[in-house]
């Protein structure tokens, strides 16, 4: 399809509109993750809908010695991927459009959450996240923006912000797309050389070694539930053959409760072997936390979670997390 490329709100706000408009909002370098959310939006946009990417490197988030410089600039080859994917529009806005005033004043802030992990990691960086999204929300005025999971963090304050003052767009979070290998696609995977690449995989790894973990206690769990967890009832059991049951039931029963712990434990050890890697994976946070603030689950917890990693791998700095839900006794995590 044929894909138009703006440069002004005023270009984009004299287009026709028909069905509903999504947009996907990106700082270009655009990659198969992009796509995805892109060829979402269209989905969700529908025929008569509009699908508008924007490709803006926001110089707010990013703090005092990181890649603003090198960040990737392709606008040629976004404009094609973006086609391919269904968008109808590119709007690719200078700062001068963006920030007419210079950098500015007034500013969201991100409050208590935006101060935690990637936020403690990045000072300022989620204040500047928030005000360059409020005001493209403005600029480009959806129905529906599409957000990557990938950045959990990310997703979260922007809902609370959409939530906190009342913007009159839907929020959708889109599962994160991985490579074969099992990394998670980013614009800054193209920074690893061949041996850093490999070190970085423990972070997906270490991810799946704690969400196989909680795989297997919430399996034990529920076949607990099945069987009741006392030590008469597993002697009875296995005096008539069920050796199984009664041998998970008795580990339910007398197991201290720590699913969280255990969960952190198992993507530790992966992570600490990395670290003795050549060249080896520097951590900056293992966190298994509530996506509603971001502050870290006790032993106790029930409900929606996400593990969280971020580390360097040389001079490249990368993040990635997976969803979990505790006592959730077999419901996919």
């Amino acid at each position: 399809m044929t894909t138009t490329l703006l440069r002004t709100a005023g270009e984009l706000h004299a287009r026709a509109r028909a069905g509903r408009r999504a947009v996907v909002m990106t700082m270009g370098a655009l990659h198969e993750g992009h796509a995805t959310l892109i060829r979402t939006a269209r989905g969700i946009a529908g025929p008569a809908g509009e699908v508008v990417v924007t490709v803006f490197v926001n110089p707010l988030q990013f703090g005092q010695g990181e890649d603003l410089d090198r960040y990737p600039r392709t606008l040629d080859a976004d404009l094609e991927l973006a086609g391919q994917s269904g968008a109808d529009v590119v709007f690719a806005p200078s700062v001068d459009e963006v920030y007419p005033g210079g950098e500015p004043q007034v500013r969201i802030t991100a409050g208590p959450m935006g101060e935690r992990l990637e936020g403690s990691s990045r000072p300022g960086h989620f204040d500047g996240m928030l005000t360059v999204v409020a005001k493209l929300l403005h600029l480009t005025r959806p129905d529906v923006a599409l957000y990557g999971q990938k950045d959990a963090q990310q997703l979260a304050l922007i809902r609370r912000m959409v939530r906190d003052l009342n913007f009159g767009v839907e929020i959708v979070g889109v599962p994160t797309v991985r490579e074969e290998d099992g990394l998670a696609l980013s614009s800054r995977n193209r920074y690893l050389s061949a041996r850093e690449r490999r070190t970085a995989l423990a972070l997906s790894g270490a991810l799946f070694a704690g969400q196989d973990r909680h795989a297997a206690q919430e399996a034990l769990r529920a076949r607990a539930r099945e069987v009741p967890a006392t030590r008469a009832r597993a002697e009875a059991l296995s005096a008539i053959g069920e050796s199984r049951a009664a041998a998970d039931a008795h580990a339910v029963a007398t197991a201290v409760p720590g699913g969280p712990a255990a969960v952190r434990a198992a993507a530790r050890q992966v992570l600490d072997e990395a670290a003795r890697l050549d060249p080896p994976l520097a951590l900056d946070y293992l966190a298994l936390v509530d996506p509603s603030d971001f502050t870290e689950i006790g032993d106790d917890f029930t409900g929606d979670a996400v593990l969280a990693v971020a580390a360097r791998v040389g001079a490249t700095r990368l993040i990635d997390n997976v969803p979990l839900t505790f006592g959730s006794f077999g419901a996919a995590s």
